[in-house]
């Protein structure tokens, strides 16, 4: 007898996709580089030096020496639990952060991308965006089916960038852990390998030269290209 209960699609034509190492990727303005402890500390902390703000939501920092900032990053390096990248920014010459791939789950074609740390001359500019373009389209080129983005649900400017970027809102997991002795609720995103090719083509449009003008202002917002492949949006605030 045929069970009448529902049960989702089948998964056809899909393999089990590689787990990122050693990733370098190239863009036009930023160039990310597997995250090495003696290449990248003593560039990265003085960018982070006098910006405590930047460790508020995160579960480690700020950092008072750059030899604290070594060891941290050599430990984070070394992990098997993330694959980090510096982020080089080629408009500026100079580093301006880090981000990771975390919970890594090929088996189930889901990847998360987090652990962001982008120095104040980094935020808001082509390179940061690059950056976190070049991680989605490696993770979904690589095969992965679910790319995830999460947050300390009280960070909304993390929640904003997820919702420009293309994630859709999936709710709030309350009392998800503990981060420096103080409770995090935590915001889940994702965008899935079914949005991805109109997500491409969004950040397709708004890196293209033709998109900022001669002072270097956007004539497209990526918040209004990614928000039709947006199935749910934050409810908490609007995108820009």
């Amino acid at each position: 007898m045929t069970d009448p209960r529902p049960r989702g699609p089948v998964v056809e034509n899909w393999t089990v996709p590689p787990r990122p190492e050693n990733i370098a990727l190239e863009g036009r303005h930023v160039r990310l580089e597997p995250l090495d402890a003696e290449t990248h500390a003593a560039l990265l902390h003085p960018a982070f030096e006098g910006h405590d703000e930047v460790w508020t939501y995160m579960p480690v920092g700020p950092y008072a020496s750059s030899a604290q900032f070594h060891r941290w990053m050599r430990e984070m390096a070394d992990s098997p639990d993330h694959v980090f990248v510096a982020i080089y920014d080629k408009d500026r010459g100079a580093y301006g952060g880090f981000a990771s791939f975390l919970r890594i789950a090929p088996e189930a074609g889901s990847i998360e991308v987090g652990f962001i740390a982008m120095a104040p001359r980094l935020q808001r500019t082509i390179a940061a965006t690059e950056a976190m373009y070049l991680m989605m389209k490696w993770a979904f080129e690589a095969g992965y089916r679910r790319y995830e983005w999460k947050c300390d649900a009280l960070n909304l400017p993390s929640r904003r960038a997820a919702q420009r970027l293309g994630f859709s809102y999936e709710g709030i997991f309350r009392q998800a852990t503990i981060v420096k002795g103080r409770n995090r609720d935590t915001a889940w995103f994702a965008a899935i390998d079914a949005e991805w090719p109109a997500l491409n083509e969004a950040f397709q449009l708004w890196l293209n030269p033709a998109n900022f003008d001669a002072d270097g202002l956007q004539q497209s917002s990526l918040s209004d290209l990614t928000r039709l492949v947006r199935v749910a949006s934050d409810p908490v605030l609007p995108p820009r």
